[in-house]
C-alpha cells in the first residue's frame, strides 16, 4: 500500500467539466472530538475522506455529518493540530489494493506497513472498505467440514468452511489463546487476522504465535487501543477487505477479529460525536446497522470464488452475555461459542461451555451416529451440572437414578478428555479421540 501522501488521491470530478477541481473548503469549528467545515456541504457524501492542513502538514479525516450549514469530520489521528480557517480539501473515498505479497506483513488500518520491513506491494484491483457483501441467492452453499484441531470445538461445535461464528467471553477467560490455537488450523489457505484495541504489548507475541504456525504467512490488520477510533473502527473494514481480495482469487480464508466488541466502541465513539443519540447502554442505532454490515461481508463467495470463515471474538461486557452488542453479534452469526470464568477458575481450558455453545451448522459436519453420541454426551453434561449444588449439599445417594450415576461417573472423564493447551499437538479426529479415552 503506498505511503501516506499516497493515499491523499486526486480530487474527484466535478460536474461535467473536463478538467479536475479541487474541491476545499475550512474549519470553522474546533472541539476535543470533531472538527466542522464550511463550503463542502453540496460536494460530498458521508464516509468521504478530506486532507485537512494542520501545523505538521495535511491529516486525513472523514466525513461523519452533513448538514446545510456544514460538514462535521473526524481525524483519523487522535491529536489534529487543526485550527480556524485551516484548509479542508476532498480526497474521496478510502480504497485497497491488496496484494498476494501481503502475507506475513502487520498493516495498520490503511494497509500501510507497521512491521519495519519496508513498504508493501499494491495489486491491480481496488476493495472500497466498505463494498456490500456478496449476493445471497449467488453464495455457493456450505456444506464443506473445516477442521480447527481443537478438540472441544471440533467435537461439540464442528465448524464448516465458510461459516461466520462467534466467541463470546469476558476478560482474561482464555479468549485470545484460543483464537491463537484456531489460527492454526490447517483447513484453510490464507489467514486474516485484525487485533482491534488490543494492548500494545500482547500485538507482537501473538502475530509471532501465528506466524510460527503459518509458513505462508498471515496478514495482520492492528489498531491499538490507543489508536484514534476512527482507526479501530476502520481496522476491521480494512482486514475484510483484504479477505475478500484472497477469496476472490480463489483461496480458502479464515478471518479472525478480536475483538469486533471493540470495534463497536469505537463506531459508538464517531456516531456520538457526530451528534447521534444513545439508544441502548449508550450505544448508538447506527452500531447496530454497521455490525450485521461488517459480519454478512464473511462467508463463501459467489460461484467460482472462495470462502471467507470468520471468527469474531465477542467481549461480553461484566460477563453479561446478554448485552445489547452480545444480543446483535449472536443473532447473525452462524455459531457461537461461549466462554465462562467459572470453567477458567477451575483450571479447564478452552474455558468453553458445552450447553451454551452451539454451531448451527454441525448437521452438515456430523455423521447420524456422531450426532446421537454428542446428543448423548450434551444430555448426560446437562444431568450433571443441573444437579450440582444438589450433589454439593449432600443430596445425592449413589444408585437412586442409574442416569445419574452414569453422568457423575462420567462427565469428569470428558472434561479431562477435552482440555487442551496451545502446546498440545491439534486434534485430528476429535470423537473419536474422545471415545477412546471413554472406553
Amino acid at each position: 500500500m503506498p505511503e501516506f501522501e499516497q493515499l491523499l488521491s486526486s480530487a474527484e470530478m466535478f460536474g461535467r467539466s473536463e478538467r479536475h477541481v479541487t474541491i476545499s473548503g475550512e474549519v470553522v469549528e474546533v472541539t476535543p472530538t470533531f472538527l466542522r467545515t464550511a463550503g463542502l456541504s453540496k460536494f460530498v457524501k458521508l464516509g468521504d475522506c478530506v486532507a485537512t492542513e494542520t501545523m505538521r502538514g495535511e491529516m486525513l479525516a472523514q466525513v461523519v455529518r452533513i448538514d446545510q450549514h456544514g460538514v462535521i469530520i473526524k481525524a483519523f489521528e487522535n491529536n489534529c493540530a487543526a485550527g480556524l480557517g485551516s484548509k479542508v480539501r476532498l480526497v474521496g473515498a478510502i480504497e485497497l489494493s491488496p496484494h498476494d505479497s501481503w502475507r506475513g506483513r502487520v498493516l495498520d488500518a490503511f494497509g500501510r506497513p507497521v512491521d519495519g520491513r519496508g513498504p508493501v506491494r499494491g495489486g491491480e484491483k481496488r476493495y472500497f472498505l466498505d463494498s456490500p457483501p456478496p449476493s445471497a441467492m449467488r453464495r455457493t452453499p456450505i456444506s464443506k467440514p473445516l477442521r480447527t484441531g481443537v478438540r472441544v470445538i471440533d467435537a461439540f461445535t464442528p465448524l464448516c468452511e465458510g461459516q461466520r461464528v462467534g466467541v463470546f467471553a469476558g476478560s482474561g477467560v482464555g479468549k485470545s489463546t484460543l483464537l491463537e490455537m484456531l489460527s492454526r488450523s490447517g483447513g484453510f489457505s490464507v489467514a486474516v487476522i485484525c487485533l482491534v484495541g488490543e494492548r500494545g504489548r500482547e500485538v507482537r507475541d501473538f502475530v509471532e504465535a501465528v506466524a510460527s504456525f503459518n509458513p505462508g504467512g498471515a496478514v495482520t490488520v492492528v489498531a491499538t487501543a490507543d489508536e484514534s477510533p476512527m482507526m479501530r473502527r476502520m481496522a476491521p473494514l480494512t482486514a475484510t477487505a483484504i479477505a475478500e481480495f484472497f477469496r476472490d482469487a480463489g483461496a480458502s480464508v479464515i478471518l479472525i477479529v478480536d475483538s469486533v466488541t471493540r470495534y463497536a466502541h469505537a463506531v459508538r465513539e464517531v456516531a456520538l460525536a457526530s451528534g447521534e443519540p444513545p439508544v441502548a447502554n449508550g450505544y448508538t442505532p447506527s452500531v447496530f446497522a454497521d455490525l450485521p454490515r461488517l459480519l454478512e461481508r464473511a462467508g463463501p463467495g459467489e460461484e467460482g470464488a472462495g470462502a471467507v470463515t470468520g471468527i469474531y471474538s465477542v467481549l461480553v461486557d461484566g460477563d453479561n452475555h446478554n448485552d445489547p452488542i452480545a444480543d446483535c453479534i449472536r443473532g447473525t452469526l452462524d455459531g457461537h461459542i461461549v466462554l465462562e470464568r467459572e470453567i477458567a477458575e477451575q483450571g479447564r481450558y478452552p474455558a468453553i461451555n458445552l450447553l451454551k455453545s452451539i454451531s448451527r451448522l454441525a448437521d452438515r459436519v456430523w455423521s447420524p451416529d456422531e450426532r446421537q453420541m454428542v446428543m448423548g454426551l450434551r444430555s448426560m453434561l446437562s444431568k450433571f451440572e443441573e444437579t450440582r449444588d444438589l450433589r454439593m449439599l449432600g443430596g445425592y445417594n449413589a444408585g437412586s437414578d442409574p442416569e445419574l450415576d452414569r453422568a457423575v461417573a462420567v462427565t469428569p472423564l470428558i472434561y479431562n478428555a477435552l482440555r487442551q493447551t496451545p502446546q498440545d499437538p491439534p486434534s485430528v479426529a476429535a470423537l473419536e479421540e474422545l471415545a477412546q479415552r471413554l472406553r
